[in-house]
């Protein structure tokens, strides 16, 4: 059982709720979103592991165990060509869960006409895989779902 924590503060909400059909439809993977407080903040490591991809808005980091959580930061943010965003980590790096990754500012994303909301995936886990999915308010580094 790996424990998934949030890696923005916001409010919880399903992965349907998603306004993009490639998270919505759990095509990359199960999970849940966080629809994300509107301040600069920094968006943390959902699992111990390594950082295996950073883009400016989105990152995968691969627990030693060899699952994958991806952390999306906003729909269509790759549009904002970094704009917004501030690494703090690097691609090979070895993270605790809840280590700061990237800052970003979730207002700037929805002031430039995107959605902030913040798919966290389960990548390559079997449908179902994902449970305990916590809804409501929570705090970056608080847990977010259970992958089993």
């Amino acid at each position: 059982m790996t424990t998934v924590l949030a890696p923005v503060a916001g409010t919880a909400i399903g992965l349907a709720a998603v306004p993009d059909p490639v998270f919505s439809q759990a095509m990359v993977g199960p999970g849940s979103a966080i629809d994300p407080q509107r301040e600069p903040g920094q968006a943390v490591a959902p699992i111990s592991g390594t950082i295996v991809k950073l883009r400016a808005h989105a990152y995968i980091v691969m627990g030693d165990d060899g699952r994958g959580v991806l952390v999306h930061l906003g729909i269509d943010t790759v549009q904002l060509k970094g704009e917004g965003f501030r690494p703090l980590a690097a691609e090979g790096d070895r993270v605790d869960a809840g280590q700061p990754v990237l800052f970003w500012n979730p207002a700037a994303v929805e002031a430039g006409g995107r959605s902030p909301i913040c798919p966290v995936v389960a990548l390559d886990a079997a449908a179902g895989a994902v449970n305990g999915e916590v809804r409501g308010g929570v705090g970056a580094g608080d847990e977010l779902f259970q992958w089993s």
